[in-house]
């Protein structure tokens, strides 16, 4: 089964193109099934790329998605044209009140891990989309400093600023074999890190309640199942294109900024070769196995989820 977007959301012919199976309104209304209704609220300054990204692995598997793009309801984004977010997004507020429900919910990261959490002007409606998620969400995956919000905001466990930001593709090992959500993964495989805090694994063990599936040394926990508040927490990058670390390292040596070459990204370490994508597959494996959790767990009426 496909995806469902709207036609002229660039994302449609994108996913075309890559043969990702994408329908319109019109060919979904016409299949006598539930889609599971997954929602992306997007925080990153780049949201049509970051669209793809996540609409290319969640629209993978063999069941119909419906998407819903939100946004907050107050922050203006600088990068993204005005009409495309008034096209596609729906502010937080307008969904909240609506009172809709769904059965899984990505919370993209967000270019603000130097502030505080509280420091950042929508932080009071991050914490009511976190509340929220506990009676009108299945599911929830937050991503990077989503995943940090949700991790800290639960569980009090803080983030940490890194002497030097940890950028290259790193290997996490499986800790959780028999976990549903690392189904098909091997003992290690390699993921995109792209930050300057970390979360500490004494800190998320001392917590309680958590389960690290993929982690390591060098980079910290990768992956952390919350089962009380139906939550997954990566802090790395699964869902980056080939060329998403290159672009941030083009643009840090244009604008002058220290920078180290990406690890373990280029052949040979040399940043004139085309990178190298060793991730594509475990990225598939992790939203396909999110996607079927959901499926095998979600109520069948969507009005049930959170009662």
């Amino acid at each position: 089964m496909p995806i469902k977007l709207p036609s002229d959301l660039p994302a449609f012919d994108v996913l075309n193109r890559e043969g990702v199976m994408v329908m319109g309104d019109d060919q979904a209304a016409r299949q006598d099934i539930r889609p599971l209704r997954i929602a992306l609220l997007n925080l990153m300054p780049k949201k049509i790329q970051t669209e793809n990204q996540f609409a290319r692995l969640i629209g993978a598997t063999p069941l119909q998605i419906e998407l819903t793009l939100i946004r907050m309801s107050e922050h203006q984004t600088r990068n993204t044209a005005a009409e495309h977010m008034e096209s596609f997004y729906r502010p937080f507020s307008e969904v909240r009140d609506s009172g809709e429900k769904f059965d899984g919910l990505i919370i993209t990261g967000a270019p603000i891990e130097h502030l505080e959490f509280e420091d950042v002007t929508y932080w009071d409606e991050m914490v009511e989309v976190m509340n929220w998620t506990q009676s009108h969400v299945h599911s929830t995956f937050g991503v990077c400093w989503g995943a940090m919000a949700m991790i800290h905001y639960f569980h009090n466990v803080p983030k940490h600023i890194l002497p030097h930001k940890l950028f290259g593709c790193y290997p996490q090992k499986n800790l959780a074999k028999s976990s549903p959500y690392l189904r098909g993964f091997s003992d290690i495989c390699v993921v995109p890190v792209s930050r300057w805090t970390e979360n500490k694994q004494s800190e998320i063990d001392a917590a309680g309640g958590l389960t690290t599936l993929l982690g390591d040394k060098t980079t910290g926990p990768c992956l952390v199942e919350d089962s009380v508040h139906r939550a997954l927490y990566v802090f790395n990058h699964f869902e980056y294109d080939s060329d998403t670390l290159k672009q941030e390292y083009d643009r840090d040596v244009a604008a002058g900024t220290k920078i180290n070459v990406p690890m373990n990204y280029y052949p040979d370490d040399d940043p004139s070769q085309p990178p190298q994508n060793r991730w594509r597959s475990h990225a598939h494996l992790l939203y396909g196995n999110w996607i079927n959790e959901i499926y095998q767990t979600t109520p069948f009426k969507i009005e049930d989820i959170g009662s």
